[in-house]
């Protein structure tokens, strides 16, 4: 297994560590690229390689080695994805599921030429599920990653768009890209590329590419949703990540705005007696005053309306850093006041001090003493801190609320992290 890629809690949202391994300038990018326009950058100009995060050897593992299933893999050639059966079985005794992946399966179809896809695997592959942790921090949108494993000289699909963000971030091999601009911009989940085949068919055909190069092993390409790309690999086998950012957008504060227009009783009133929605006429009729209705909804919504709206919708899309739960379980036992703890990274919250004390999480609410909220504070903060440290609390009090919070995996021990692989490694990057 590749040398494991640690979340840096403290830099979560600061220097933002896994952004800067897929861009030179952070700023720059944010500022000139991101979501408007194709950013091809070469290995010389980035910090490092990203065979810290996947390989070769570590794609045969998983297609060998793990017991993975369909939902974590797909084939295809020129376009033509291959069905499930033509690639799993059942895995033997004591593992007889039918959709197990089939190596020797595998191994026949990409000797003829098809396209391996491991899908998901910000959930498979342990380094790789710390990288997709840090990037979401430091960008701020759910993260997947795929990776796609090509034959030489070889497409596995046609041009197309995808409906989120790409960096694509070549791993082994050599793959030429062809990138045009968008047929249809700033495409919403439910607005996939085959709703525009045709244009995207054309525009491929006979529009002067935006990015028309080859990437090599360390390479980056930040295609934007909506760009039309693809791709062939040339001499040897390619293999590239595929870091899908779901971006949040405007029109998801838009939904979550009008949403909240359930809570206004005349927006909830019933339409008259034998109306015909499906009738302009009386539709006529009726507009200009739902039409006002909304408008002063929206005009006196606030930020303080739509944030508990958001917060359910968007926190349940990423996940925190890991946690292993043997270690961390040894780890809350054995507490002490010397204890070092620190909140898991990315962890989604929000604290409000008050009596009680309230921490919001993704997917619950959890209340504390109103004594506690200044060691709240400082135990969130993403920084270790040593348990007899707090402030405001007796120690009885401190290790109370440390445990509380270690078994609710708010905080993690940096001793519990330790003992796995994943940190036994990390990988040299420059810090310009």
């Amino acid at each position: 297994m590749g040398a494991g890629y640690r979340p840096e809690p403290a830099a979560e949202a600061v220097d933002r560590p896994a952004l800067r391994r897929c861009v030179v300038n952070v700023d720059e990018f944010a500022n000139s690229y991101w979501g408007s326009r194709a950013l091809l950058t070469h290995a010389p100009d980035l910090p490092a390689p990203y065979d810290d995060l996947f390989s070769l050897p570590a794609a045969d593992e998983l297609l060998s080695r793990r017991g993975l299933r369909t939902p974590f893999l797909r084939i295809a050639k020129n376009g033509v994805v291959v069905g499930d059966s033509q690639f799993t079985g059942p895995g033997g005794v004591g593992a007889d599921i039918p959709d197990q992946v089939r190596d020797d399966k595998v191994a026949a179809l990409f000797a003829d030429g098809h396209t391996v896809v491991l899908q998901a695997l910000h959930r498979t592959w342990p380094p790789l599920v710390d990288f997709a942790t840090q990037l979401s921090a430091d960008a701020g949108h759910p993260v997947q990653i795929n990776s796609y494993l090509t034959p030489p000289e070889s497409r596995g699909f046609s041009a197309h768009y995808d409906v989120h963000d790409v960096f694509v971030l070549q791993v082994a091999g050599e793959k030429h890209w062809t990138v045009h601009e968008p047929v249809h911009p700033n495409p919403l989940r439910n607005q996939p590329w085959t709703d525009h085949s045709t244009a995207v068919a054309a525009a491929a055909r006979d529009k002067a590419p935006v990015v028309d190069d080859v990437l090599r092993p360390g390479d980056a390409l930040y295609v934007p949703r909506g760009f039309l790309h693809s791709a062939k690999a040339l001499g040897g086998v390619s293999a590239h990540l595929t870091v899908g950012l779901h971006t949040l957008t405007r029109y998801l504060l838009v939904q979550e705005l009008t949403n909240l227009a359930a809570n206004e009783p005349d927006l909830r009133t019933a339409l008259p007696l034998g109306f015909d929605p499906t009738d302009p006429a009386q539709l006529d009729q009726l507009l200009p005053h739902l039409k006002q209705l909304l408008i002063n909804h929206l005009t006196a919504a606030t930020a303080a309306d739509l944030t508990p709206a958001l917060r359910r919708r968007t926190w349940s899309t990423t996940r925190p850093e890991p946690i292993p739960p043997l270690a961390h379980a040894a780890a809350t036992k054995s507490l002490t006041a010397s204890t070092t703890v620190r909140r898991r990274a990315n962890l989604r919250y929000h604290l409000t001090p008050g009596n009680p004390t309230t921490l919001q999480l993704s997917d619950r609410a959890i209340t504390f003493p109103e004594s506690t909220a200044q060691a709240l504070t400082h135990l969130l903060d993403g920084q270790d801190h040593k348990v007899g440290d707090l402030p405001t609390l007796t120690p009885a009090d401190q290790l109370t609320l440390v445990r509380r919070l270690l078994t609710e995996a708010v905080l993690i021990t940096p001793t519990s992290q330790a003992e796995t692989p994943l940190s036994q490694a990390r990988p040299a990057r420059e810090q310009p």
